[in-house]
């Protein structure tokens, strides 16, 4: 069993900021793998379901991105889990726009919610997939870059959210290097990033 956070912030004001990338692209994964519906839970939005024979669940935390671990972490109690079965999913200025990385443990390189998932957890082991928004250039321009809307110009995003939903059975599988590469191949072909 796996868990899998994706990050942003609650309502529909905030719904296509680049700061809730990650909660955009669990709603593609749990599209295409036939999720269950969502439910409030764990102060977060849940759903389960089975990728590659492997039970899955999902949680978009509505606790504000500063507080992510207080959903986390009372949902990775209840299920068992260790912090090795746990993949975060979130946006990265320092990644250009439609590219991934993933990675196991590491710091929070200035990001809010891996932070307070750090700190409920007590440990940074844990794997992330870093969802590229890039860097508006200037430090000062990073909060309204993170906070504002994706544009009609971000024509990689839809390609990018499909690629990881369809690769989402190499991640599964533990299969980091295989699944960055099937969503580059997958972008690539449809015109993306």
């Amino acid at each position: 069993m796996k868990l899998w956070v994706g990050l942003g912030n609650p309502g529909p004001e905030y719904a296509r900021q680049r700061h809730n990338i990650g909660f955009m692209v669990l709603d593609a994964i749990a599209r295409r793998h036939g999720f269950s519906p969502w439910r409030s839970k764990f102060k977060g939005e849940v759903c389960e379901g089975m990728i590659a024979g492997q039970k899955l669940w999902l949680i978009k935390p509505q606790t504000f991105m500063n507080a992510s671990g207080d959903s986390v972490q009372p949902m990775a109690a209840f299920l068992k889990i260790s912090s090795l079965d746990i993949t975060v999913f979130h946006d990265e200025l320092d990644l250009a726009p439609g590219k991934i990385r993933v990675k196991r443990g590491g710091g929070a390189a200035g990001h809010n919610g891996l932070r307070d998932i750090d700190r409920r957890l007590a440990t940074q082991d844990y794997w992330r997939v870093r969802l590229g928004i890039g860097h508006p250039g200037m430090k000062e321009k990073v909060h309204g870059h993170v906070l504002g809307n994706f544009a009609k110009v971000d024509t990689w995003l839809g390609p990018m959210l499909d690629a990881v939903a369809d690769a989402a059975p190499l991640l599964v599988g533990e299969k980091p290097e295989e699944f960055m590469t099937r969503v580059a191949l997958l972008t690539r072909q449809e015109g993306g990033a």
